[in-house]
Formats: structure tokens, C-alpha cells, sequence
């Protein structure tokens, strides 16, 4: 699969985006950047498609200058919904205050992705997708919390879209990779025309 160039790294902690890589079969290690994403947040763009953008570069940045000759992908996602950007919640109230807001309204997830090699963004794609919660009833939030449990703590908009977070939809207009929060296809592309994976 792979070509017989730049090795590749993961700037990022997500099992989610690890899982996709390795879904596509991509041979890869894992680094975690330490960008202190809450700091980084208070001085970046406050637009939502630029914070995705800008977070995902510092990430892969930050790694890529202590791994030279090596290809790092950074990726970040951002909520926005009526205006305002949610981050993950801190707990299950704060998850329950944030679905009854999300409830019968349309959100955005700003998702991007960058490549970085030896300290430089050599490669960038953002991308969006609309979702559209129905207007479910506080017994089935009730239900749902239950049954997901604190795994969708490690969500932007605390659901699992591959999982029981389904049901919380009427409609999704987007990528099912950009949703997951990692824009799959143009980074695969972008690999392929690098070298770095069979064309």
C-alpha cells in the first residue's frame, strides 16, 4: 500500500482518526501534539472554518519540527450552530444543555486536515457538513445519555454518528468522513500524488 517514501505520523490523540487511517490501510504512528488547544483558542480566528484550519496546522507543526523527513497530519473539527462554537463537553450536564440546544436546529462541523514536513504546512483541505437534529423528546435525551454513556464526551457535539447518535437526526448533508472529523478522501489523494501511497 504504501510507496517507498515519507513515513507518516498522526498529530493527534483520536481514536476515531486512527481508526479511519488504519480502515484505509495506511501504516502509521501515532504522535500527540502539545498544543494546548484551549490557549491556542484564545488568540486564533475566532471564524469557524479558520480555528479548524489553524488548529490543525499548529498540531501537525508542532510535531513535524521534532520529526524531520517525516509527513505529519494534523486535523481538527469545529461545532457551530446559531452563531455561536461549542467545544467538547466537560461532563454529561454540560452534554444534556448541549443537545437540548443542538435539538430541531442545524449545526456545522468545520473539518480540516494539513500535512506538515519539517516544520512547514505543505498541504491543506477544509471541509463542512450540515446535520439536522429532530425535535426528540426529553424522554428519548434522557434515554440516549443513558445509553451512550460518557464516550460522547470525547465528541465536539456529543454523539457517535457511527454508533447510537444516529437516531438524533432527521437529516445529514455531508461527508461521512468530514462528520467523523477527518476529511479521508483529499488526504488519500493528496498521499497518492506524493508517493507516499500507491497511486
Amino acid at each position: 500500500m504504501m510507496g517507498d517514501h515519507l513515513p507518516l505520523l498522526l498529530a493527534s490523540a483520536s481514536q476515531v482518526r486512527a481508526d479511519l487511517l488504519h480502515g484505509a490501510g495506511l501504516p502509521f504512528d501515532i504522535c500527540v501534539s502539545p498544543v494546548d488547544e484551549e490557549e491556542a483558542k484564545q488568540r486564533l480566528s475566532s471564524e469557524p472554518d479558520a480555528l479548524a484550519m489553524e488548529l490543525a496546522r499548529l498540531k501537525a507543526c508542532a510535531v513535524s519540527l521534532d520529526t524531520p523527513a517525516t509527513l505529519v497530519i494534523g486535523a481538527d473539527q469545529v461545532l457551530s450552530c446559531e452563531g455561536k462554537k461549542f467545544d467538547k463537553p466537560r461532563d454529561m450536564k454540560e452534554a444534556r444543555k448541549n443537545l437540548s440546544f443542538f435539538r430541531g436546529k442545524t449545526h456545522t462541523l468545520h473539518s480540516a486536515v494539513t500535512l506538515a514536513l519539517d516544520g512547514e504546512i505543505v498541504w491543506s483541505h477544509g471541509d463542512r457538513a450540515h446535520l439536522t437534529m429532530r425535535d426528540f423528546s426529553d424522554a428519548f435525551l434522557d434515554h440516549y445519555l443513558r445509553q451512550a454513556g460518557e464516550k460522547i464526551l470525547k465528541s465536539v457535539g456529543c454523539y457517535q454518528l457511527e454508533s447510537v447518535g444516529v437516531q438524533l437526526f432527521e437529516k445529514i448533508d455531508g461527508v461521512y468522513f468530514t462528520i467523523l472529523g477527518l476529511p479521508l478522501l483529499p488526504l488519500l489523494e493528496e498521499l497518492r500524488a506524493r508517493k507516499v501511497i500507491l497511486a
